[in-house]
């Protein structure tokens, strides 16, 4: 029940943050040229930003969950069920980004959770 709650913290979290950080960088608008000053400018005003510390509190909390998940069980199970985090992001994607989701990638995501059942049955 343990492997299952912080399989569920990670995935979320995550996703979660990956979510709030692009949210902060779809404010920022994109960089036009990758040179150190812009990329500077881009990251001063993408701290300045709630969303941004956000995402990384939660990434933060992501990371150290699976820290745990991977001293507690086994990689060849712990890995691939984080892969749900696809899936999460997609659906944040949808509907908190209103990205366009095309059925190809629905498609794929649909393959991504079959495999998890699979190695989850083991």
């Amino acid at each position: 029940m343990r492997l299952i709650l912080f399989i569920a913290i990670v995935v979320l979290t995550g996703s979660a943050g990956d979510i709030a950080i692009t949210h902060t960088m779809k404010k920022i608008g994109e960089i036009e040229v990758l040179s150190p000053s812009s990329v500077g400018r881009a990251l001063g005003r993408a701290f300045q930003m709630g969303w941004t510390w956000i995402g990384i509190g939660l990434m933060t909390i992501s990371f150290f969950s699976l820290l745990a998940l991977l001293s507690w069980g086994d990689v060849s199970i712990v890995v691939p069920a984080t892969a749900l985090s696809y899936v999460v992001g997609a659906f944040g994607a949808k509907f908190l980004l209103h990205e366009q989701v095309t059925p190809v990638r629905w498609a794929g995501l649909v393959m991504v959770c079959i495999g998890v059942a699979f190695i989850s049955i083991s």
